[in-house]
């Protein structure tokens, strides 16, 4: 679908979502509340994630307007205005999405993202997570990011407009010429300074269960050395390292940043959401550290950096494990 096309769907079904929330507010509220507890939900997780669907659809229409409005008087390329536009962004909606659902952040580790520029490889477990990495490097950290994202993520109004004028990349994981995805990523990752952020999620897709141990056996089929070297995973997906040393390889003097968190378990879909919110508030930790680039391999030299790479995620996952762990006997 075309960006002009796309954009006349997407841009109006927003602001009739956002209206239609609104002025049937006194009739979904109290529907989806009965709904919620005649399942016995006591925590009205319907409700909640509703009243976040009010709150994000006015918070996109509004950066739309913005978006529009910094275009209209000529400043359609002005990064600094889009990036603070960006963090508004995600401010607002890490505060909609703490409002509604009673969700915690703790963060650690927001130092290592300074000086710039860095590489950070993220965790991807939720729909959700993606934003708590932008509120991060945004807000905490004061930081530019330049974002690696799916292609399918331009149905979103806000990122399709503003992602568009600041320097990201919304990779086709279908495209025919991989070698043309993987070179852009080298471009975006090309001139960083020390106030920028180039992030990728080296899983590729949310993580879970299933996804992992297909994405196991796949890699058996081609290194069962490297399938053998990450059986011990138990809750991040293989990294594609591909990503990783085409972003390295466009900003060769960058440290690198691994992050990872929890809190997001399970909440890969909707319905996982929803069970989620039922269950009580979510608590989300957030932890990031740094690794010089004298310490990570080439990114010409691809058989090392992949071993690197599976090794700093097995570390990550056995970080997240400990996290969940210790959240588990705090409730005991």
């Amino acid at each position: 679908m075309g960006t002009a096309r796309r954009r006349l769907t997407s841009i109006p079904l927003l602001v009739i979502a956002a209206v239609a929330l609104t002025l049937l507010l006194p009739v979904w509220v109290p529907l989806a509340v009965l709904a919620d507890l005649v399942r016995g939900r006591t925590r009205v997780p319907t409700a909640r994630l509703l009243a976040f669907a009010l709150g994000w659809s006015w918070l996109e229409t509004t950066g739309v307007v913005a978006a529009t409005w910094l275009w209209l008087t000529g400043r359609g390329r002005d990064h600094r205005r889009h990036y603070a536009l960006q963090r508004w962004w995600a401010a607002n909606l890490m505060r909609v999405l703490r409002r509604t659902t009673g969700l915690t952040i703790e963060v650690a580790g927001v130092e290592s993202l300074s000086p710039g520029p860095v590489v950070l490889l993220c965790r991807h477990a939720s729909l959700a997570d993606s934003l708590v990495s932008a509120w991060v490097v945004t807000s905490l950290a004061g930081k530019q990011p330049r974002y690696v994202l799916k292609r399918e993520l331009l149905a979103d109004p806000c990122l399709d407009v503003v992602g568009h004028r600041l320097p990201n990349h919304f990779l086709d994981r279908d495209a025919a010429d991989s070698a043309g995805e993987l070179s852009a990523l080298t471009a975006l990752a090309d001139g960083l300074g020390p106030d920028d952020v180039a992030i990728i999620f080296p899983e590729g897709t949310r993580a879970a269960e299933a996804k992992r141990a297909r994405a196991l056996e796949r890699i058996a089929e081609r290194d069962p050395a490297r399938a053998a070297r990450l059986a011990g995973l138990r809750h991040l997906l293989p990294p594609r390292p591909a990503g990783t040393a085409a972003l390295l390889a466009g900003s060769p003097t960058s440290d690198v940043v691994i992050a990872w968190h929890t809190g997001f378990e399970g909440l890969d879909t909707f319905g996982g959401i929803l069970r989620s919110l039922a269950r009580g508030a979510p608590r989300v930790r957030f932890a990031a550290t740094r690794v010089p680039r004298d310490d990570v391999p080439s990114s010409d030299d691809v058989p090392a950096l992949t071993v690197w790479l599976d090794e700093r995620w097995l570390d990550a996952d056995r970080a997240v494990d400990a996290l969940l762990s210790e959240s588990t006997l705090s409730r005991v």
